[in-house]
Protein backbone atom coordinates (compact mmCIF):
# COMPACT_ATOMS: atom_id res chain seq x y z
CA UNK A 1 0.00 0.00 0.00
CA UNK A 2 1.35 3.44 -0.92
CA UNK A 3 2.04 6.07 1.72
CA UNK A 4 -0.58 8.40 0.27
CA UNK A 5 -3.15 5.59 0.43
CA UNK A 6 -2.31 5.37 4.15
CA UNK A 7 -2.98 9.09 4.51
CA UNK A 8 0.65 10.25 4.65
CA UNK A 9 2.28 12.58 2.14
CA UNK A 10 6.04 12.10 1.89
CA UNK A 11 8.76 14.28 0.37
CA UNK A 12 12.24 12.84 -0.14
CA UNK A 13 14.61 15.74 -0.62
CA UNK A 14 17.42 13.51 -1.93
CA UNK A 15 20.02 14.55 0.62
CA UNK A 16 23.29 15.09 -1.20
CA UNK A 17 25.49 12.23 -0.06
CA UNK A 18 28.43 13.70 -1.99
CA UNK A 19 28.21 16.78 0.26
CA UNK A 20 27.97 14.52 3.30
CA UNK A 21 31.05 12.64 2.12
CA UNK A 22 33.00 15.90 1.98
CA UNK A 23 31.66 16.94 5.41
CA UNK A 24 32.61 13.62 7.03
CA UNK A 25 36.09 13.53 5.53
CA UNK A 26 36.71 17.16 6.51
CA UNK A 27 35.67 16.48 10.09
CA UNK A 28 37.92 13.44 10.42
CA UNK A 29 40.84 15.44 8.99
CA UNK A 30 40.57 18.10 11.72
CA UNK A 31 42.27 18.06 15.10
CA UNK A 32 40.49 17.24 17.26
CA UNK A 33 38.66 14.97 14.84
CA UNK A 34 34.92 15.57 14.53
CA UNK A 35 31.83 13.72 13.32
CA UNK A 36 28.61 15.72 13.14
CA UNK A 37 26.01 14.47 15.61
CA UNK A 38 23.45 14.22 12.80
CA UNK A 39 25.17 10.98 11.76
CA UNK A 40 23.91 9.34 14.95
CA UNK A 41 20.53 9.05 13.29
CA UNK A 42 20.42 6.14 10.94
CA UNK A 43 17.57 3.70 11.63
CA UNK A 44 19.51 1.90 14.39
CA UNK A 45 20.69 5.14 15.98
CA UNK A 46 17.19 6.63 15.96
CA UNK A 47 15.85 3.58 17.79
CA UNK A 48 18.71 3.66 20.30
CA UNK A 49 17.97 7.30 21.05
CA UNK A 50 14.35 6.43 21.77
CA UNK A 51 15.71 3.84 24.24
CA UNK A 52 17.88 6.54 25.86
CA UNK A 53 14.82 8.70 26.49
CA UNK A 54 13.39 5.92 28.67
CA UNK A 55 16.49 5.58 30.89
CA UNK A 56 16.21 6.62 34.57
CA UNK A 57 19.32 8.83 34.31
CA UNK A 58 18.09 10.70 31.25
CA UNK A 59 15.81 13.38 32.72
CA UNK A 60 15.20 15.78 29.74
CA UNK A 61 12.50 13.72 28.05
CA UNK A 62 10.46 13.17 31.21
CA UNK A 63 10.70 16.82 32.23
CA UNK A 64 9.80 18.07 28.77
CA UNK A 65 6.78 15.77 28.43
CA UNK A 66 5.57 16.83 31.87
CA UNK A 67 5.79 20.48 30.86
CA UNK A 68 3.97 19.77 27.59
CA UNK A 69 1.19 18.03 29.51
CA UNK A 70 0.94 20.74 32.16
CA UNK A 71 0.83 23.65 29.70
CA UNK A 72 -0.74 22.15 26.59
CA UNK A 73 -3.80 24.45 26.77
CA UNK A 74 -1.64 27.56 26.99
CA UNK A 75 0.51 26.29 24.12
CA UNK A 76 -2.59 25.57 22.02
CA UNK A 77 -3.87 29.08 22.71
CA UNK A 78 -0.57 30.55 21.50
CA UNK A 79 -0.65 28.39 18.37
CA UNK A 80 -4.14 29.50 17.41
CA UNK A 81 -6.58 27.65 15.17
CA UNK A 82 -5.56 25.51 12.19
CA UNK A 83 -1.83 26.21 12.29
CA UNK A 84 0.76 24.36 10.22
CA UNK A 85 2.85 22.51 12.82
CA UNK A 86 6.44 21.74 11.76
CA UNK A 87 8.59 19.50 13.95
CA UNK A 88 12.36 19.61 13.50
CA UNK A 89 14.04 16.25 14.19
CA UNK A 90 10.72 14.51 14.73
CA UNK A 91 12.12 11.04 15.48
CA UNK A 92 9.29 8.82 16.75
CA UNK A 93 6.94 11.85 17.05
CA UNK A 94 6.25 10.97 20.69
CA UNK A 95 6.29 14.43 22.25
CA UNK A 96 4.10 16.02 19.64
CA UNK A 97 1.35 13.53 20.52
CA UNK A 98 0.87 15.35 23.82
CA UNK A 99 -0.12 18.49 21.90
CA UNK A 100 -2.01 17.27 18.86
CA UNK A 101 -5.51 16.98 20.34
CA UNK A 102 -5.14 20.41 21.99
CA UNK A 103 -3.70 22.23 18.98
CA UNK A 104 -5.60 20.36 16.21
CA UNK A 105 -3.27 21.66 13.50
CA UNK A 106 -4.43 21.92 9.90
CA UNK A 107 -1.27 19.99 8.96
CA UNK A 108 1.68 18.35 10.71
CA UNK A 109 5.07 18.41 8.98
CA UNK A 110 7.64 16.09 10.62
CA UNK A 111 11.22 16.70 9.47
CA UNK A 112 13.91 14.08 9.99
CA UNK A 113 17.13 12.89 8.37
CA UNK A 114 16.41 9.16 8.85
CA UNK A 115 14.11 8.25 5.96
CA UNK A 116 12.94 4.79 7.07
CA UNK A 117 12.38 5.86 10.67
CA UNK A 118 10.50 8.96 9.50
CA UNK A 119 8.14 6.98 7.28
CA UNK A 120 7.45 4.34 9.94
CA UNK A 121 6.76 7.00 12.56
CA UNK A 122 4.45 8.98 10.26
CA UNK A 123 2.39 5.89 9.39
CA UNK A 124 2.10 4.93 13.07
CA UNK A 125 1.06 8.49 13.98
CA UNK A 126 -1.64 8.52 11.29
CA UNK A 127 -3.14 5.34 12.74
CA UNK A 128 -3.37 6.97 16.17
CA UNK A 129 -4.67 10.32 14.85
CA UNK A 130 -6.72 9.47 11.73
CA UNK A 131 -7.86 13.09 11.35
CA UNK A 132 -4.30 14.45 11.15
CA UNK A 133 -2.92 15.65 7.80
CA UNK A 134 0.72 14.50 7.74
CA UNK A 135 3.27 15.85 5.26
CA UNK A 136 6.55 14.15 6.20
CA UNK A 137 9.78 15.47 4.72
CA UNK A 138 13.20 13.79 4.78
CA UNK A 139 15.67 16.66 5.21
CA UNK A 140 18.88 17.68 6.89
CA UNK A 141 17.29 20.34 9.09
CA UNK A 142 20.69 21.83 9.89
CA UNK A 143 20.30 23.42 6.45
CA UNK A 144 17.58 25.93 5.47
CA UNK A 145 14.18 24.20 5.26
CA UNK A 146 11.48 24.78 2.65
CA UNK A 147 8.01 23.52 3.51
CA UNK A 148 6.99 20.56 1.30
CA UNK A 149 5.09 21.20 -1.91
CA UNK A 150 2.49 18.62 -0.83
CA UNK A 151 1.04 21.25 1.53
CA UNK A 152 -1.85 23.07 -0.18
CA UNK A 153 -0.64 26.49 -1.33
CA UNK A 154 -3.49 28.30 0.42
CA UNK A 155 -2.61 26.57 3.67
CA UNK A 156 1.04 27.60 3.43
CA UNK A 157 0.09 31.19 2.63
CA UNK A 158 -2.72 31.82 5.09
CA UNK A 159 -2.15 29.80 8.27
CA UNK A 160 0.31 30.47 11.08
CA UNK A 161 3.37 28.22 10.86
CA UNK A 162 4.51 26.96 14.25
CA UNK A 163 7.88 25.20 14.51
CA UNK A 164 8.49 22.68 17.30
CA UNK A 165 12.07 21.82 18.29
CA UNK A 166 12.07 19.67 21.43
CA UNK A 167 14.76 17.77 23.32
CA UNK A 168 17.15 20.69 23.78
CA UNK A 169 18.56 19.68 20.40
CA UNK A 170 19.65 23.29 19.88
CA UNK A 171 22.44 22.42 22.31
CA UNK A 172 24.03 20.21 19.64
CA UNK A 173 25.01 23.35 17.71
CA UNK A 174 27.90 25.57 18.69
CA UNK A 175 26.81 29.17 19.43
CA UNK A 176 27.36 30.31 15.83
CA UNK A 177 25.51 27.28 14.48
CA UNK A 178 22.65 27.80 16.94
CA UNK A 179 22.22 31.37 15.74
CA UNK A 180 22.24 30.21 12.12
CA UNK A 181 19.64 27.53 12.87
CA UNK A 182 17.30 29.94 14.67
CA UNK A 183 17.63 32.43 11.82
CA UNK A 184 16.75 29.72 9.29
CA UNK A 185 13.71 28.69 11.34
CA UNK A 186 12.59 32.32 11.47
CA UNK A 187 12.78 32.46 7.66
CA UNK A 188 10.79 29.25 7.35
CA UNK A 189 7.94 30.24 9.70
CA UNK A 190 7.76 33.83 8.42
CA UNK A 191 6.72 37.07 10.06
CA UNK A 192 3.51 35.62 11.56
CA UNK A 193 5.09 32.38 12.76
CA UNK A 194 6.43 31.02 16.02
CA UNK A 195 8.85 28.49 17.51
CA UNK A 196 8.23 26.30 20.56
CA UNK A 197 11.63 25.10 21.75
CA UNK A 198 12.81 22.91 24.62
CA UNK A 199 16.01 23.84 26.45
CA UNK A 200 18.05 21.95 29.03
CA UNK A 201 19.19 24.48 31.64
CA UNK A 202 22.45 24.69 33.60
CA UNK A 203 22.36 22.43 36.68
CA UNK A 204 24.70 20.41 38.96
CA UNK A 205 27.46 18.61 37.06
CA UNK A 206 26.75 15.22 38.65
CA UNK A 207 23.21 15.22 37.18
CA UNK A 208 24.50 16.12 33.73
CA UNK A 209 27.30 13.57 33.76
CA UNK A 210 24.96 10.77 34.85
CA UNK A 211 22.52 11.53 32.02
CA UNK A 212 25.20 10.80 29.40
CA UNK A 213 26.83 7.83 31.15
CA UNK A 214 23.89 5.56 31.91
CA UNK A 215 24.42 2.37 33.90
CA UNK A 216 22.97 0.17 31.11
CA UNK A 217 25.44 1.41 28.51
CA UNK A 218 22.78 2.47 26.00
CA UNK A 219 24.34 5.90 25.45
CA UNK A 220 27.71 4.23 24.82
CA UNK A 221 26.09 1.95 22.23
CA UNK A 222 24.38 4.95 20.64
CA UNK A 223 27.69 6.81 20.45
CA UNK A 224 29.55 3.85 18.92
CA UNK A 225 26.78 3.28 16.39
CA UNK A 226 27.87 6.44 14.59
CA UNK A 227 30.93 4.50 13.40
CA UNK A 228 28.72 1.69 12.11
CA UNK A 229 26.70 4.30 10.21
CA UNK A 230 29.86 5.75 8.66
CA UNK A 231 30.99 2.26 7.65
CA UNK A 232 27.69 1.81 5.79
CA UNK A 233 27.90 5.23 4.12
CA UNK A 234 31.52 5.10 3.06
CA UNK A 235 32.65 1.47 2.89
CA UNK A 236 34.47 2.07 6.16
CA UNK A 237 36.59 -0.22 8.30
CA UNK A 238 35.88 1.19 11.76
CA UNK A 239 36.02 -1.65 14.31
CA UNK A 240 33.70 -0.66 17.13
CA UNK A 241 35.59 -2.86 19.59
CA UNK A 242 38.64 -0.62 19.20
CA UNK A 243 36.83 2.54 20.37
CA UNK A 244 35.14 3.45 23.64
CA UNK A 245 32.55 6.00 24.74
CA UNK A 246 33.51 8.97 26.94
CA UNK A 247 31.18 11.78 28.03
CA UNK A 248 31.71 14.59 30.54
CA UNK A 249 30.55 18.10 31.39
CA UNK A 250 32.86 20.93 30.35
CA UNK A 251 32.00 23.67 32.86
CA UNK A 252 34.06 26.36 31.14
CA UNK A 253 31.99 26.10 27.94
CA UNK A 254 28.77 24.95 29.67
CA UNK A 255 28.40 21.82 27.57
CA UNK A 256 28.42 18.05 27.72
CA UNK A 257 31.02 16.60 25.40
CA UNK A 258 30.71 13.12 23.90
CA UNK A 259 33.83 11.52 22.47
CA UNK A 260 34.93 8.22 21.01
CA UNK A 261 38.41 7.24 22.18
CA UNK A 262 40.73 4.94 20.26
CA UNK A 263 41.88 2.04 22.44
CA UNK A 264 44.89 1.24 20.25
CA UNK A 265 47.09 2.61 17.50
CA UNK A 266 45.14 1.84 14.33
CA UNK A 267 44.48 2.77 10.70
CA UNK A 268 40.90 3.09 9.46
CA UNK A 269 39.68 3.51 5.89
CA UNK A 270 36.59 5.46 4.87
CA UNK A 271 35.54 6.62 1.40
CA UNK A 272 38.86 5.16 0.16
CA UNK A 273 40.80 7.45 2.50
CA UNK A 274 43.05 6.24 5.33
CA UNK A 275 43.08 7.75 8.81
CA UNK A 276 45.68 6.91 11.45
CA UNK A 277 44.64 6.99 15.10
CA UNK A 278 46.98 6.93 18.06
CA UNK A 279 45.96 5.14 21.24
CA UNK A 280 43.76 7.51 23.33
CA UNK A 281 43.13 9.81 20.35
CA UNK A 282 39.61 11.23 20.39
CA UNK A 283 36.77 11.87 17.96
CA UNK A 284 34.25 14.48 19.10
CA UNK A 285 30.75 13.22 18.26
CA UNK A 286 28.53 15.64 20.16
CA UNK A 287 28.45 18.86 22.12
CA UNK A 288 25.31 19.45 24.16
CA UNK A 289 25.25 23.03 25.41
CA UNK A 290 23.21 23.91 28.50
CA UNK A 291 21.36 27.22 28.59
CA UNK A 292 20.48 30.22 30.70
CA UNK A 293 17.10 31.67 29.74
CA UNK A 294 18.14 35.34 29.63
CA UNK A 295 21.11 34.66 27.36
CA UNK A 296 19.01 32.48 25.09
CA UNK A 297 16.32 35.19 24.82
CA UNK A 298 19.00 37.61 23.60
CA UNK A 299 20.16 35.13 20.97
CA UNK A 300 16.59 34.53 19.82
CA UNK A 301 15.98 38.30 19.52
CA UNK A 302 18.93 38.63 17.16
CA UNK A 303 17.56 35.73 15.10
CA UNK A 304 14.20 37.47 14.61
CA UNK A 305 12.16 36.14 17.54
CA UNK A 306 10.86 37.62 20.77
CA UNK A 307 10.49 35.52 23.89
CA UNK A 308 6.75 35.46 24.66
CA UNK A 309 6.27 32.62 27.16
CA UNK A 310 8.57 30.55 29.39
CA UNK A 311 7.32 27.37 31.06
CA UNK A 312 9.73 25.66 33.46
CA UNK A 313 9.75 23.07 36.24
CA UNK A 314 9.94 24.15 39.89
CA UNK A 315 13.68 23.55 40.06
CA UNK A 316 14.43 25.43 36.80
CA UNK A 317 16.06 22.36 35.30
CA UNK A 318 14.29 22.46 31.94
CA UNK A 319 12.25 24.99 30.01
CA UNK A 320 9.81 25.23 27.14
CA UNK A 321 9.99 28.62 25.47
CA UNK A 322 7.49 30.14 23.03
CA UNK A 323 9.19 32.46 20.56
CA UNK A 324 7.01 34.69 18.38
CA UNK A 325 8.37 36.10 15.14
CA UNK A 326 9.44 39.73 15.31
CA UNK A 327 7.51 41.50 12.59
CA UNK A 328 10.08 44.32 12.56
CA UNK A 329 12.94 41.93 11.79
CA UNK A 330 12.95 42.64 8.06
CA UNK A 331 11.84 39.69 5.96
Amino acid sequence: MSLQAQGVYFTDNDIEWCDQRAEILSGLSQYPRRISSKYFYDEVGSKLFEDITELPEYYPTRMEIQLLENYQDEIANAAGEDCVLVEYGSGASKKIQVLLDSIRPAAYVPLDISKTFLIDSAVALKKRFPWLNIHASCVDYQQPVTLPETLPKGLRANQQTVAFFPGSSLGNFDPKGAMSFLTNVRKTVGSKGALLIGLDLVKPHRVLNAAYNDSQGVTAEFNLNILRHLNALGRGSFNLEYFEHDAFFNGMDSRIEMHLVSKIDQVVTLFDRSFSFKCDERIVTEYSYKFEIDRFAGMAWQAGFRCQHVWSDAGSNYALIWLASREDWGD
